[in-house]
């Protein structure tokens, strides 16, 4: 039988073989051959669909996403606007983490530019607001509601 062992797939596609066992734990790969001395045995399309994974990820899908990217790949009654509408939520998803990003990027800033830097560790706002639960609440409430900006 010819064939990629773990690790020969594994050094194919840039990943490490736990990264392979996960993938066939998590479905996303399926079970491989095995030779008569019980090692797994992959084929050329394994090393397609692991890569196809990681590609997937690098796009910021997650795996329960990539399992539905799979499955609408191998479908023959599937259309592509079901690939284009989970890509335009994936899409809005990042839109929203960006502006989530912005506004804790925002809050530090200020945190940083309210610290007194000649402070012993002790008296530093940043640690002391940090440490504060009332603050968590604020920037929970923050985030799900931005304040208004003012414009300039």
């Amino acid at each position: 039988m010819q064939g990629y062992t773990i690790g020969a797939l594994a050094s194919a596609c840039g990943v490490r073989r736990d990264t392979i066992r996960y993938y066939e734990r998590s479905g996303l790969l399926p079970e491989p051959d095995r030779t008569a001395s019980g090692y797994r045995i992959y084929g050329r399309d394994d090393v397609e669909r692991v890569n196809f994974i990681k590609t997937a990820q690098l796009l910021g899908f997650t795996l329960s996403e990539i399992v539905l990217l799979l499955s609408l790949r191998h479908s023959q009654a599937k259309s592509a606007a079901e690939v284009v509408e989970l890509t335009e939520k994936k899409i809005r998803s990042l839109s929203d983490k960006l502006s989530q990003l912005r506004r804790i990027k925002r809050a530090l800033a200020q945190l940083v530019a309210d610290c007194p830097v000649d402070v012993p560790v002790s008296d530093c706002p940043i640690l002391g607001y940090i440490a504060h639960p009332q603050s968590r609440r604020q920037l929970k409430q923050w985030s799900e509601n931005p304040p208004q900006q003012v414009a300039s």
